[in-house]
C-alpha cells in the first residue's frame, strides 16, 4: 500500500479530529507528533514527489492542486498532507512565519491548528532497515481557497524555508 493512499484512508479519522479542534489560541506551539504517533514507515524520503529538506524531514511536492472546504469556522480551507521523518533524526520544528499566521496554519500529530509544531526526536521504529522514514498525518490551513504558504524548518541549528503551492502554483 502506498502512503498516498494509506494518508487518504487516515484523512476523514484525522480531519474530524483536527477540525473540532477550537481556533482560539491555534497560535501557540504545538507538541506535534508523538513518537507513537507514526501511521506509516517509508523506503524513501523522495516518494510520491516529496522533497527531503534538511536531510532529515520529508515534505509535500511544490505544488498541491486539491484545497477542500473544512468545517473549521476561523479556518475554512484545508489541505490534508502528511510530514516524513527520518527515525532518529533530532526534533523537528516546523513554522509558519508570523506575517503569515492569520492566512495560514499546520497540524501534524496531534492537536488542530496551530502555529508552531514539534516532532520530538524518536528512535527508529521499523525493525527492517529499508523503512526508515516516519510518515505523520496533517496538513494545512488556509482563510482562502489557495495561497503561496512559506514554512520554516529547524533541526538542530540548521533551518530552511520551504514553500507550497496550495490550490495554486507558487
Amino acid at each position: 500500500m502506498t502512503r498516498s493512499s494509506v494518508l487518504a484512508a487516515l484523512l476523514a479519522a484525522v480531519a474530524a479530529a483536527a477540525f473540532t479542534a477550537s481556533a482560539s489560541g491555534w497560535g501557540s506551539s504545538k507538541p506535534g507528533a508523538a513518537c507513537d504517533g507514526v501511521i506509516l514507515r517509508e523506503r524513501s524520503g523522495t516518494q510520491d514527489g516529496y522533497r527531503v529538506v534538511l536531510g532529515v524531514v520529508s515534505v509535500p511536492r511544490a505544488y498541491n492542486r486539491q484545497v477542500v472546504r473544512s468545517n473549521e469556522a476561523a479556518w475554512p480551507w484545508w489541505r490534508k498532507a502528511g510530514l516524513v521523518v527520518r527515525g532518529g533524526a533530532p526534533t523537528v520544528t516546523v513554522s509558519v512565519p508570523p506575517a503569515w499566521r492569520r492566512r495560514a496554519a499546520i497540524t501534524w500529530g496531534s492537536g488542530g491548528p496551530a502555529a508552531v509544531v514539534r516532532i520530538p526526536s524518536c528512535p527508529r521504529s521499523s525493525p527492517d532497515p529499508e523503512e526508515p522514514w516516519d510518515a505523520y498525518s496533517g496538513g494545512f490551513y488556509l482563510r482562502s481557497s489557495s495561497a503561496c504558504v512559506p514554512l520554516l524548518f529547524r533541526v538542530g541549528g540548521r533551518s530552511a524555508t520551504v514553500r507550497f503551492g496550495l490550490g495554486r502554483r507558487c
